[in-house]
């Protein structure tokens, strides 16, 4: 069984998801760019969406969950909530 862990940003418009990923690739922390910029209540744990399984989530993100590298960052992906920067944090595949 998979487990996912995950971070993500969530915001309203496509530029400034943009705007946030520029500000990641320059070196800025993603927990305070989640703090700051997030529009999810996950921002106040740095976005943190814990430990989930594959179809638990916006079916868009699915394949940054499942196929994503580790520790990457990826978006602006776009789901009916807003548009998102996602990073996978760990996986797990249990027995």
């Amino acid at each position: 069984m998979l487990r996912i862990q995950a971070r993500h940003i969530q915001v309203s418009t496509p530029e400034l998801a943009n705007e946030v990923m520029t500000q990641w690739q320059q070196g800025a922390s993603f927990d305070q760019l989640a703090q700051t910029y997030s529009e999810c209540p996950t921002a106040r744990q740095g976005g943190s969406l814990g430990e989930f399984g594959p179809g638990h989530m916006a079916p868009e993100l699915e394949p940054v969950f499942i196929e994503g590298d580790i520790g990457s960052v990826y978006g602006p992906v776009a789901t009916a909530h807003g548009y998102h920067l996602v990073e996978v944090t760990g996986r797990k595949d249990y027995p």
